[in-house]
């Protein structure tokens, strides 16, 4: 697996052999959708397994990334990753539960720009992550949520603070955007 574009452009990254990394195709999609909003922006990477999705933002110009992963096996993978492109002074990785983790940033008045969550597909997580993610608590405003789901997980148009706009079909994936809104 490698970066697709901006300044890693190229660079290769591990992905732990037990999970599903996001694809090339989709990757690079959510990152021409998303576009300027990028630059400078804070990303929070949910379910970050490699990495790859908040290492993609950081190499098209954002200004941090937090990744969060409950398994050690694939924070082990995503640490060497950091390391490996030399962005661990612009990135902080956590071993935590996804639910856990976003009470924690909330207390600590963390907020962020673009928050990217790609969990086990068929599990409830992401219609359970993107209900904490609509209490707004860490989003900025206008920031940016995008899911990525199995196309048999239906998830609102609507959740506390945030408003689907666009919703991608790649197979059997489904990619939804949020905005906040208020």
């Amino acid at each position: 697996m490698r970066i697709i574009a901006g300044k890693y452009k190229g660079r290769r990254i591990d992905f732990p052999r037990h999970i599903r990394p996001t694809a090339d195709k989709v990757r690079q999609a959510v990152f021409n959708i998303l576009a300027g909003a990028v630059k400078d922006a804070r990303v929070l990477d949910l379910f970050a397994g490699s990495g790859a999705l908040g290492l993609e933002a950081l190499s098209r110009g954002a200004r941090e990334a937090v990744f969060i992963e409950k398994d050690r096996r694939s924070l082990a993978v995503l640490t060497r990753n950091v390391e490996a492109l030399g962005v661990a002074g612009t990135s902080q990785a956590f071993l935590k539960n996804t639910g856990l983790a976003l009470l924690i940033l909330a207390k600590k008045g963390r907020v962020f720009d673009i928050v990217l969550a790609d969990p086990p597909y068929h599990k409830g997580l992401a219609k359970k992550t993107l209900q904490t993610l609509g209490a707004g608590g860490i989003l900025a405003p206008h920031s940016f949520v995008i899911v990525e789901h199995g196309r048999q997980e239906a998830l609102p148009k609507e959740e506390g603070v945030l408003r689907l706009f666009r919703q991608s079909r790649y197979g059997l994936i489904l990619v939804s955007y949020y905005q906040r809104v208020s």
